[in-house]
C-alpha cells in the first residue's frame, strides 16, 4: 500500500515563506500526475497546485505567481514552494496523485499564516 508522507509546515508570519515536501513509499510519482492539495478549518479540501509527468504545472486557483510545484521521479518526492503566504493560506497541506482512484490521504502538514 502506497503512503504519502507530507512535512515542512509550520507558522510563518504573512509575507513569509515555506517549502513543503511530499513523499512516497512507492515509486509512483513517474507514473502519475501529481498534486497538492490543503484544507482549511470548517472547508472542503481544494486543489492548489499540479505536476504532470513531464513536469508541466497549473495553478488553479489563488496561488498563481507565489507557489511553485516540483518533482523529482528519482526520489519519489514532490515539493511545493510557498512565497508571500497570506493568513488565508492558512490549511493542512496533502500530496496526492490527480487521478482517480487517489491513494489513501497522508497526515497533511499544517501551515499556519499569522502575526
Amino acid at each position: 500500500q502506497v503512503q504519502l508522507v507530507e512535512s515542512g509546515g509550520g507558522l510563518v508570519q504573512p509575507g513569509g515563506s515555506l517549502r513543503l515536501s511530499c513523499a512516497a513509499s512507492g515509486s509512483i510519482f513517474s507514473t502519475h500526475a501529481m498534486g497538492w492539495y490543503r484544507q482549511a478549518p470548517g472547508k472542503s479540501r481544494e486543489l492548489v497546485a499540479t505536476v504532470s509527468n513531464q513536469g508541466s504545472t497549473n495553478y488553479p486557483g489563488s496561488v498563481k505567481g507565489r507557489f511553485t510545484i516540483s518533482r523529482d521521479n528519482a526520489k519519489n518526492t514532490v515539493a511545493l514552494q510557498m512565497n508571500s503566504l497570506k493568513p488565508e493560506d492558512t490549511a493542512v497541506y496533502y500530496c496526492n496523485v490527480l487521478t482517480l482512484p487517489q491513494f489513501p490521504w497522508g497526515q497533511g502538514t499544517q501551515v499556519t499564516v499569522s502575526s
